[in-house]
């Protein structure tokens, strides 16, 4: 412990004595008290059971983490290079305050982590970091995507909606990335770019096997976000592209397109939010009668999803309202061989409302309540928030994504209650 604190104090002492450079520890902590309830009725696919069979309702109280703000700690540095040039650092990983957890798995700095090079020129910036494509759904939602108040355009990707689930690993940030970013100073003009690496060594006599999956192609993204912000508005266009599966030798290949347009308006009494995305799941074909019946090989089918939300703050003294409404409806395409659904199947489809209020006791510290409803038809079943095992520790299950066989979350409610402090 003495030698940690004597490195400590020496890096602190560099630190101040080059002007030139600067080193940040900051992060988060954010943990309240929460409860969840969901009702599932039981739908096996529309057939109807020859005896009636109960609702299923499911409930949990949890002492819950990212309630206003995701849970961090995290590094932050920048070196003057002279002639107007920077190099810049960022490590930050998540936190789980209620069980002191950080990271996800081998990910420890699984939120960011990306060296860059800064200049008139904008910025060069390589690592794990942010898409261009989730930043409208996180800049263009009143609860940050954060809580049981985060749009049902985030939770639907990582929840039971037929297909999206493939996204999950590849929807808010994107690994092995080379991203730019326009310079300040363009008239309110912003914009971002990323490519991000499968790194896949490749060999087609290692890749050309039948029984192989998943495996030449599957994690590459392409994207960007381009905006405008000037006073009170604030507007982004984005598009991306995640090849999320593959089959090398069939010549399959499974991608997740999402494209998404956001604004707000800040009207002083009233800031107005609202979102529309697309996110599409296809599978293309280069032999498709070649294409095995195989279940282990068989992609998913194509579906598509139309997805809107609208919202608003309202400033009450040193408090702020926060209210949002967001809808997913997908579409699944006539492509009925290889395990698509029938052409004639309804199409899935949830709703959910949310509304908060964060008290400031602080510039840094503030307590927070809010309140969700969620409604599910003909398939989709996303419960009011999405929680990990991560959330409270290892062995946890979570009642609400925890379906008996046969049954579909169909509403479901929660609360969150907590304090956020950022340091």
């Amino acid at each position: 412990m003495k030698k940690n604190l004597i490195a400590l104090a020496a890096l602190t002492a560099i630190g101040s004595a080059s002007a030139q450079s600067t080193v940040t520890l900051f992060g988060v902590v954010d943990i309240g008290v929460s409860y969840y309830e969901t009702t599932s009725k039981y739908q096996n696919n529309g057939t109807v059971p020859a005896t009636p069979k109960p609702d299923l309702q499911q409930n949990q109280w949890a002492l819950s983490n990212g309630g206003n703000a995701g849970g961090r700690v995290g590094f932050r540095g920048q070196e003057d290079l002279g002639g107007g040039l920077a190099a810049g650092f960022w490590l930050e990983s998540s936190m789980w305050g209620d069980v002191g957890t950080v990271g996800r798995g081998a990910l420890y700095f699984d939120r960011r982590s990306t060296v860059s090079l800064l200049g008139p020129f904008g910025e060069l910036r390589l690592g794990r970091d942010y898409n261009p494509t989730f930043w409208n759904d996180a800049v263009f939602d009143p609860f940050q995507t954060s809580g049981s108040g985060s749009s049902l355009i985030v939770q639907m990707l990582g929840s039971a909606f037929p297909t999206l689930s493939l996204n999950r690993g590849f929807y808010a940030r994107k690994s092995n990335s080379v991203g730019y970013l326009l310079p300040a100073g363009l008239g309110g003009f912003y914009g971002q770019a990323m490519y991000a690496f499968n790194e896949v060594v490749n060999s087609d006599a290692l890749l050309d096997n039948p029984a192989t999956s998943n495996n030449a192609r599957t994690g590459r993204y392409a994207g960007g976000r381009f905006g405008y912000a000037n006073g009170p508005l604030d507007v982004a266009v984005a598009y991306g592209m995640s090849t999320v599966a593959d089959n090398y030798h069939y010549g399959s290949t499974t991608s997740v397109t999402t494209a998404n347009v956001g604004a707000s308006y800040d009207f002083d009494l009233v800031k107005l939010f609202g979102e529309y995305s697309k996110v599409d799941v296809k599978t293309d074909f280069a032999n498709i009668g070649a294409f095995p019946l195989t279940p282990a090989l068989s992609p998913v089918p194509d579906v598509r999803t139309n997805n809107f939300l609208v919202g608003l703050t309202i400033p009450v003294g040193v408090g702020l309202i926060k209210a949002s409404y967001s809808q997913v409806k997908g579409e699944f395409s006539t492509f009925t061989r290889y395990g698509a659904v029938p052409a004639n199947t309804p199409a899935p489809k949830a709703e959910k409302y949310a509304i908060g209020y964060v008290h400031n006791l602080s510039k840094r510290t503030a307590l927070y309540a809010t309140f969700a409803l969620t409604s599910n038809e003909n398939g989709a079943a996303i419960p009011v928030v999405n929680v990990s095992s991560a959330d409270t520790g290892p062995g946890y299950t979570n009642t609400l994504n925890s379906f008996a066989p046969g049954y579909r979350a169909g509403r479901g409610y929660g609360y969150d209650f907590g304090i956020r402090h950022a340091f």
